[in-house]
């Protein structure tokens, strides 16, 4: 039981990490604007894709929950 309580609370704390980054993540600068961003604008359509930006936050996540859950 009390490893079902550490999860609830790594989960708590991811869970206010990311509403912190919605809340902050417009006032970084560059983030979505990366070179590798996929981004394409026509007559009536515009696509969107951050693939960079994905992809450094995922290794970020990664190092960090690496870090959590190290023995």
């Amino acid at each position: 039981m009390t490893y079902f309580g550490k999860v609830l609370i790594v989960a708590g704390i991811v869970l206010a990490l990311v509403g912190l980054f919605f809340i902050l993540g417009v006032k970084i600068p560059y983030l979505g604007k990366l070179p590798g961003d996929i981004f394409i604008k026509k007559e009536n359509f515009s696509f969107y894709f951050p693939l960079t930006t994905s992809i450094i936050i995922s290794v970020i996540l990664s190092i960090i929950l690496w870090l959590i859950t190290k023995k």
